[in-house]
C-alpha cells in the first residue's frame, strides 16, 4: 500500500473479487492502512453461542473459552468465499467457521478489511486468526516478500480449501486469451499485494527472455478495480482463483460481462492463518476441521456453494510451497 509511510505492504494473496455493485461499494469503504482491519467495514459473527458441553471447548486456550469468541481478520469483498450481503458478511468461510464454532462452542466474529493488511492486523494481535481465501505459501509462513527479503513476521495455516488460478477475460474474448503465454505483449489487470501479481511478474520476465514482448502489467488496490479495466477493453485478463473467477463470469452483468479463459493450475490450498506463537489455537482449528470433515457439515457446506471439488480430505498445518 502507498497511502501512507505509517502503511505497511504485506506480501499476501489475491483477493477482492466480488461482482457489481457489492464488490465496488466493498472495496471503497475498506481502510488503506495494514493494520486497519476494522474500519468503515461490517463485523459478523458466524457459530453457535459459547457453550463448554461443545466437543472440542477444552482443545482451545483458555482466553477464547472465556472470550466466547474468535477475532477473524477477512477481506469481505472476494465472492463466493466472503462477501457483504444485507450488512452481513456471508459467503464459503463464513459458513466453514460456523460449523467449526459448533465444535469449539465459541462463535467467529469477521471484521472486513484491505487483504494486504490482515497478516499486519494478526501480528499486532487485532485479529486472532486470519480466513479470507488466502493462499498457504512459504513466504507467508517465513514473512518473506515476492524477493525473499523478510518483510514481518511469519505464520502457520490450517489448509481447509484447494484452488487453482484462472484467467478473466472480457466476454467473448477479444484477445483470444487461452495461457499466461498468451499475455506476452498485452497489457494485464490486477490486485497489488498477490501471488497474482506475483505470477504476472515472473510470466512478464518469461515473455522477455523468449523475445515474444513485453507483458505491462496494471496493478490495484482492488480485484474490483482490475475487473473494471478489463471489462472496458483496458487490459486483456484479470487473474483470480477459479472458485471466484468462475462466480464473476457466472454472475457479473447478468453473465454477460466476463468468461473465465483456458484452464486452471497451481492449485494449491487456502489456510486459515494463525500467529505462529498460538500453537494451541492452531491446533484446535486443525481438530475441529477434522471434525466436521468426518460429520459431513464442511462437505454440505461445499456442496451449498458449489464448489465440492476443492474439497479437502483432512486437515493439515503449512502444506503450501
Amino acid at each position: 500500500m502507498t497511502a501512507s509511510n505509517t502503511c505497511r505492504t504485506t506480501a499476501t494473496r489475491s483477493r477482492i473479487a466480488a461482482v457489481g455493485a457489492i464488490a465496488v461499494v466493498g472495496a471503497l469503504t475498506l481502510s488503506a492502512c495494514g493494520d486497519q482491519t476494522s474500519s468503515g467495514s461490517s463485523t459478523t459473527e458466524s457459530g453457535g453461542t459459547k457453550s463448554s458441553s461443545a466437543p472440542l471447548f477444552d482443545k482451545l486456550p483458555k482466553k477464547y473459552q472465556d472470550a466466547g469468541v474468535i477475532k477473524v481478520g477477512t477481506d469481505a469483498a472476494y465472492a463466493p468465499m466472503e462477501y457483504e450481503e444485507g450488512g452481513k458478511i456471508v459467503g464459503i468461510d463464513p459458513d466453514i467457521a460456523a460449523a467449526l464454532g459448533t465444535q469449539l462452542g465459541v462463535k467467529f466474529q469477521f471484521t472486513s478489511g484491505t487483504f494486504d493488511g490482515l497478516i499486519s492486523s494478526l501480528n499486532t494481535g487485532r485479529q486472532d486468526i486470519v480466513m479470507s481465501a488466502m493462499s498457504d505459501t512459504k513466504a507467508r509462513q517465513e514473512g518473506l516478500d515476492d524477493k525473499g527479503k523478510k518483510v514481518g513476521q511469519g505464520v502457520d495455516f490450517v489448509d481447509y480449501f484447494n484452488s487453482g488460478v484462472s484467467l478473466l477475460v472480457k466476454k467473448g474474448n477479444p484477445d483470444k486469451i487461452q495461457s499466461l503465454d498468451d499475455l506476452c505483449g498485452k497489457k494485464v489487470a490486477v490486485q497489488r499485494g498477490t501471488i497474482y501479481e506475483d505470477t504476472f511478474k515472473k510470466q512478464a520476465t518469461k515473455c522477455q527472455t523468449d523475445g515474444k514482448g513485453t507483458l505491462t502489467i496494471e496493478a490495484f488496490d482492488t480485484d474490483a478495480e482490475a475487473q473494471t479495466r478489463v471489462k472496458s477493453g483496458g487490459a486483456a485478463a484479470d487473474l483470480n482463483d477459479y472458485p471466484v473467477a468462475a462466480y464473476i463470469a457466472k454472475t457479473a452483468g447478468g453473465g454477460n460481462d466476463f468468461e473465465v479463459a483456458g484452464n486452471q493450475t497451481d492449485a494449491g490450498p487456502f489456510g486459515i492463518a494463525v500467529d505462529k506463537d498460538n500453537t494451541q489455537l492452531r491446533d484446535a482449528l486443525k481438530d475441529a476441521l477434522n471434525a466436521i470433515i468426518k460429520n459431513g457439515e464442511y462437505t454440505k457446506v461445499l456442496e451449498k456453494w458449489d464448489v465440492k471439488n476443492s474439497a479437502v480430505t483432512e486437515a493439515t498445518i503449512n502444506a503450501g510451497k
